[in-house]
């Protein structure tokens, strides 16, 4: 459930942190979506300035902003920190991040990128270490750790890596490292990346929202405590070790995919265990997004195993959808609580219902847009010209989540406008 003290108003951070975080990763997966026009069918190729710019948009502009907007409110709600001055901390965040990633995108499409990498390294490194660290500090000072915490703490640790293991790939680009170990650090950086931060953070919030929002039997201690460890432990040894035996992830990778497939059947199997028997679009995002990642992981044992490039592929696509699919759930419980949490602790009795800020047929509609996106992505690996659907569908599925950010924020404002509050000097009186 939320921490013991509860969550209060001064411990959540404004709720325009959290909005203009979820604004700027919908606006960058609508680029997303124009570079799968641009680039077509060559995103399917890992190699190509297409799947590399696609990646990067994704991975730093779509999931980073939403992973942090979720970071700066769940961290008091799961963890019981309290980051101070989250505005200026958001600011030191978004606005280096959104500069970055788009110096880095530019980069990647450049014959000589070579000054854009390094202001991108800069901006990037910069504003994610710092509220990395920031955030890795609150957490280290925390007496008693959940499952929730420790996993986040551990994340947090990853991504510190990812963005370590990034600024040497991107020294080797420029021209200021020697790049001996680009290959063996190229495939650290994205294991980290996918599975010790993307992954890890949505297993540790999971290990409380699953029970909380959902009311079903909570993860045995084995799994909750031990699952992070494994992860991060497997990341960390296989880097360390592919310097001197650059096979291991042959042998690392199966095992990620266990580990991985097994919590995704094990949170799959809480899901049918609940005490509420409805269901609204957020329970589907779940099924699907675990789903996916279960087929993500069967496919990269295949992969691995040596089969058909176009197996390899799924696999990539279907981790995306495991990682979208979770994001849109989390949104869709985040957004209309915090816009009611935030006017009903301001003393507005005229706070709408969380169902008025987001209806549940407006979830269940962007459901179907999600699942004929993804329909078309895989139809395209073998028919070129669903790609072109594909792009649209991703424009239009990013734009609606820009649109109901914009809507709550609009409703919010509207509210402390022209919103009735409790009169408490009344209250007092009678």
């Amino acid at each position: 459930m939320f921490s013991q003290n509860g969550l209060s108003l001064d411990q959540a951070p404004p709720i325009s942190v959290v909005f203009r975080f979820f604004l700027s990763g919908a606006l960058f997966g609508m680029v997303a979506g124009g570079l799968v026009l641009w680039y077509g069918v060559d995103i399917f190729d890992a190699t190509s300035v297409g799947a590399v710019t696609l990646t990067h948009t994704l991975t730093l502009g779509v999931m980073l902003s939403f992973m942090f907007a979720a970071l700066f409110q769940m961290l008091p709600v799961i963890a019981g920190v309290t980051l101070t001055t989250p505005v200026q901390k958001a600011n030191w965040v978004q606005y280096p991040l959104v500069t970055g990633v788009l110096a880095l995108l530019i980069a990647f499409n450049q014959s000589d990128g070579t000054l854009l990498f390094g202001i991108a390294s800069l901006l990037l490194g910069g504003s994610i270490l710092s509220i990395g660290v920031v955030m890795l500090s609150r957490l280290l000072r925390l007496q008693h750790h959940s499952a929730s915490s420790r996993g986040m703490l551990m994340a947090l640790g990853a991504l510190m890596v990812v963005v370590l293991l990034a600024l040497y790939l991107t020294a080797t680009l420029t021209g200021l490292g020697s790049g001996s170990h680009y290959l063996l650090l190229k495939e650290a950086h994205y294991s980290f990346g996918l599975f010790g931060w993307v992954a890890l953070l949505i297993i540790s919030i999971s290990f409380q929202v699953i029970e909380m929002f959902y009311v079903t039997p909570s993860y045995p201690s084995l799994v909750s405590r031990y699952l992070p460890m494994a992860l991060v432990g497997i990341l960390g040894l296989s880097t360390l070790l592919s310097l001197v035996v650059p096979w291991i992830w042959q042998v690392s990778n199966p095992l990620l995919a266990l580990l991985l497939g097994g919590y995704a059947l094990l949170t799959l199997k809480r899901l049918t265990e609940r005490k509420r028997p409805l269901t609204d679009a957020t329970v589907w995002f779940w099924r699907i997004g675990l789903g996916s990642l279960l087929l993500s992981m069967l496919t990269r044992l295949a992969f691995g195993w040596g089969a058909d490039p176009i197996v390899g592929q799924m696999s990539y696509l279907f981790f995306t959808s495991f990682a979208l699919s979770i994001v849109f759930a989390m949104f869709y419980k985040i957004v209309p609580f915090l816009t009611w949490f935030h006017l009903n602790s301001q003393g507005y009795f005229t706070a709408p219902m969380m169902h008025e800020v987001i209806h549940p047929k407006t979830a269940k509609q962007h459901l179907v847009i999600y699942l004929a996106t993804m329909g078309s992505f895989l139809l395209a690996l073998w028919i070129d010209g669903f790609i072109m659907v594909a792009g649209l569908l991703t424009i239009l599925l990013f734009g609606w989540i820009g649109y109901q950010v914009i809507h709550a924020w609009q409703l919010y404002k509207k509210t402390q406008a022209t919103g009735e509050k409790f009169d408490m000097q009344m209250g007092a009186t009678v």
